[in-house]
């Protein structure tokens, strides 16, 4: 119910009108039944577009870390998040990991839309980061079809540590769904969950045109590498929004 009622009551009249969204490959996204959105992450903003632009409601994995902030903001941001249905990761892996996977196959056993970023964590400097398993072994699991999603322009509308966003106009493009049928059965093989995650991420940089870094994104602003010379936050050109 509060999915629903923030949708309607404030991302699609407050932000619409604000950020004038665009999207391309909405139709890509199934009417019914079980779905996997595999996305970039540039910002804090990327979990409230995707949802926005799309009529079927989306179920988010989040860390566990914002569930348990302390304070005032923290408890309204995890009742939030709580209230909306979103999936708490733990990524300490072993069993918590596990556990997470299994909420998520839960998810879409019951015929609903799971958005990951297989990332982990949002990208310190525009690129495209190495993805974690965890989104392969999901769709393995489950069965359920991938979309390759990116997100465009929402790392300058809202960069690591700003609260206020800086007004612009961003994207969400939408892929086909991977074929993964030839992996069936084999989400314990730890060289196929490997592959299949390697072909999601190059499935997203083909929609986002991210420059790609093989190796994981740090988890934390500090341990993040110096931009490329010669490139903005958003690394290559990102797709430009279709002509209206």
């Amino acid at each position: 119910m509060l999915y629903w009622l923030i949708k309607r009551l404030l991302a699609e009249p407050v932000l619409t009108p604000v950020l004038r969204p665009w999207v391309r490959g909405a139709e890509n996204v199934p009417a019914s039944g079980p779905a996997i959105l595999a996305s970039n992450h540039l910002s804090v903003a990327d979990t409230v577009l995707l949802p926005t632009v799309l009529r079927r409601r989306v179920t988010f994995i989040a860390k566990a870390e914002m569930f348990t902030g302390a304070g005032v903001r923290g408890r309204l941001s995890a009742g939030l998040l709580r209230g909306v249905g979103q999936l708490p990761v733990d990524r300490s892996g072993g069993r918590a990991s596990a556990a997470a996977i299994d909420a998520a196959v839960e998810v879409l056993g019951r015929g609903e839309v799971l958005g990951i970023y297989p990332e982990g964590t949002r990208s310190p400097d525009g690129r495209l980061y190495r993805g974690r398993t965890g989104v392969a072994r999901i769709a393995l699991r489950s069965g359920a079809p991938v979309l390759p999603v990116a997100m465009v322009g929402t790392g300058e509308l809202m960069p690591r540590g700003r609260l206020v966003p800086r007004v612009r106009r961003v994207g969400v493009v939408i892929g086909e769904p991977l074929d993964l049928s030839r992996y069936a059965g084999r989400a314990d093989d730890q060289f196929v969950v490997r592959s299949v995650t390697d072909e999601i991420m190059a499935a997203v940089q083909r929609l986002s045109r991210q420059e790609y870094v093989d190796e994981y994104a740090p988890r934390h602003a500090a341990d993040a590498p110096p931009p490329t010379p010669g490139r903005g936050p958003g690394g290559r050109s990102a797709p430009r929004p279709p002509h209206r």
